[in-house]
């Protein structure tokens, strides 16, 4: 039985050496696309952590920073055993840099690294950036439960680690908004943002239908359907907004 064979049958590797060069190449893409986002993901919000209105904010905002520089440190090691250069990857891009807030970019690749779209937009304060997290905490869970179900075992067992932290992440941000939406003005403010970041945030689950999902599957990558995904996404998120009065 070839390695292909093997991994559709729900089998696992655990070292690149059995790596197959479509399998190697597609593992890749994803941690290189994950460990981009926790960086420039981080980098944003750095930003932001003096505008919090409160210690417990500010600390839960730092939190955030450093967790996520910790995942993509974690899976970049990954990457190492692949050969990726870990020495020089996290200061070779400008994860900071940011497009104008009315760009639309869409879900396409920018700026010459494997950030999802999102991050390529700015953060405007911190109603939007705590509106942000929920929104885009919510995807993350949906997604990394998908992915820490890979059939590369390091790899899974990483993602197994991160996604509780991950979990309080988004539950940090709902809890954040919940405090600052008691006025009108806060409210009004959210819900902008939220129209704002929806339709972002729901490119970040690829096309429906995608060509690549059979392949993805086959190896082991992927389980289930990019609109059956997003279809998680959207009940999870308006729960959560239900929960807050903002839907």
């Amino acid at each position: 039985m070839d390695v292909e064979d093997y991994l559709a049958r729900g089998g696992v590797l655990t070292s690149p050496a059995n790596a197959s060069p479509r399998y190697r190449g597609e593992l890749m893409r994803w941690m290189a696309s994950f460990v981009d986002s926790e960086l420039a993901g981080a980098a944003g919000f750095a930003d932001l952590i003096n505008q919090a209105p409160g210690l417990k904010e500010r600390i839960a905002a730092a939190r955030i920073v450093l967790e996520k520089t910790d995942h993509a440190e974690r899976v970049l090691s990954v990457m190492g055993d692949f050969g990726a250069d870990m020495a020089r990857y996290a200061a070779h891009r400008p994860w900071d840099a940011r497009i104008a807030r009315d760009a639309e970019i869409g879900a396409q690749r920018y700026g010459g690294d494997m950030r999802l779209s999102v991050f390529h937009y700015p953060l405007q304060g911190w109603i939007d950036a705590v509106t942000f997290n929920v929104v885009m905490g919510a995807a993350v869970g949906v997604q990394l439960e998908e992915f820490a179900r890979v059939s590369y075992a390091p790899l899974a067992e990483v993602l197994r680690a991160i996604l509780p932290r991950e979990r309080r992440h988004a539950e940090l941000g709902a809890e954040g908004l919940k405090r600052v939406v008691a006025t009108a003005a806060a409210r009004e403010s959210a819900l902008a943002s939220l129209a704002y970041w929806r339709p972002r945030v729901a490119e970040t689950f690829g096309l429906a239908s995608s060509g690549r999902f059979e392949t993805l599957k086959r190896f082991g990558l992927r389980h289930r359907r990019n609109e059956e995904l997003l279809a998680d996404w959207r009940a999870r998120l308006d729960a959560i907004l239900a929960d807050l009065h903002l839907l």
